[in-house]
């Protein structure tokens, strides 16, 4: 039987395959014809048509901050990426990486999603423990550990063992709430309206957390006095500000979780620190800025916007681990 560990975030789904590796990492998006609801394009395509398609054709998430909101389109979508990867759904094993705390309504919602797809054989795993397993920290009973998963639509925070998760939330903050402040922050400043894909871009290339970074870049898009296409250089100064207010945001729900914690599992935090995962935490500067503010060490993986599905991948391929963490 095939085991695959399926990531479908917000932003990016991911798949990780048992023997293979990540096999996939493409949007969560797709297309559809307003008037007859056919779904034209999938993935990588879909997203490559955001803001450029004609009134009849909408650029559909059907993932938006960590629920699933189009259960048909997710459905569609979902089988269309296993098409790529395996041969014959009803011979697979899949896990989900779901939100810290994910609800039973949510997981019954993932069910439906799975079997429009053609999986039967699922389970789920929250993605903290997955964000630890994924930079290969061993988990055990008698040694806590806390991380933080960033992703575009949510944020996980918690502190767990094998035991299971001694305190945790999920907040609907992450990637997607800085690209859409940085496009009302660009307008403001610069006086030039951007669209969503600059913005991520704007925000992974020179998005930084290092006061007086000059890094820079050029950015094109519509100057709304005049109307005309226009060009600006913005640099990582010039956006600092919708950067920081949303990671100094998770910041605080992290300190909210450490007051609920035990004062022994407050001392073991101090000795581990934290673990981050998440596409948002290669923004330069990140993890000695969380370091700085949580007064705690941060790791971050080599890989931290794969974490989750690697860790994923280490769970489902180890029934034991995947018994003791599967919700």
């Amino acid at each position: 039987m095939l085991k695959l560990a399926i990531d479908f975030g917000t932003a990016v789904t991911k798949i990780y395959k048992i023997g293979s590796g990540i096999v996939l990492s493409e949007p969560t998006c797709v297309t559809v014809q307003k008037d007859t609801g056919e779904i034209r394009a999938f993935g990588a395509e879909a997203k490559r048509l955001l803001g450029k398609t004609a009134e009849v054709t909408d650029v559909v998430f059907p993932v938006y901050e960590g629920e699933i909101v189009d259960e048909r389109c997710a459905g569609a979508l979902l089988e269309y990426f296993l098409r790529k990867v395996v041969r014959r759904t009803f011979s697979v094993e899949a896990l989900f990486c779901v939100p810290c705390a994910c609800s039973i309504g949510l997981r019954e919602k993932y069910c439906r999603v799975a079997r429009a797809a053609g999986l039967s054989r699922i389970s789920f795993a929250e993605t903290p423990y997955l964000a630890v397993l994924g930079q290969d920290i061993p988990l055990s009973e008698s040694n806590p550990v806390f991380a933080i998963d960033i992703g575009a639509g949510k944020t996980s925070c918690a502190a767990f063992s094998l035991d299971g998760i001694i305190a945790g939330l999920t907040m609907n903050v992450g990637g997607n709430n800085m690209d859409v402040h940085i496009i009302d922050h660009v307008a403001e400043t610069f006086n030039l309206k951007i669209g969503s894909l600059t913005s991520e871009k704007l925000k992974n290339t020179v998005g930084s957390l290092i006061e007086n970074d000059n890094q820079g870049t050029i950015v094109n898009g519509r100057d709304i006095a005049t109307g005309k296409p226009r060009s600006v250089s913005v640099s990582s100064a010039d956006i600092l500000f919708p950067v920081r207010v949303y990671v100094d945001k998770i910041i605080e729900y992290a300190e909210l979780v450490m007051k609920k914690l035990p004062a022994e599992v407050s001392a073991v935090m101090c000795k581990n620190g934290v673990y981050l995962a998440g596409g948002v935490t290669n923004i330069a500067g990140f993890a000695d800025y969380v370091s700085e503010r949580l007064q705690m060490e941060a790791h971050l993986g080599s890989d931290a916007q794969m974490a989750i599905v690697l860790g994923g991948g280490r769970a489902i391929g180890n029934p034991a681990l995947l018994k003791r963490i599967a919700l």
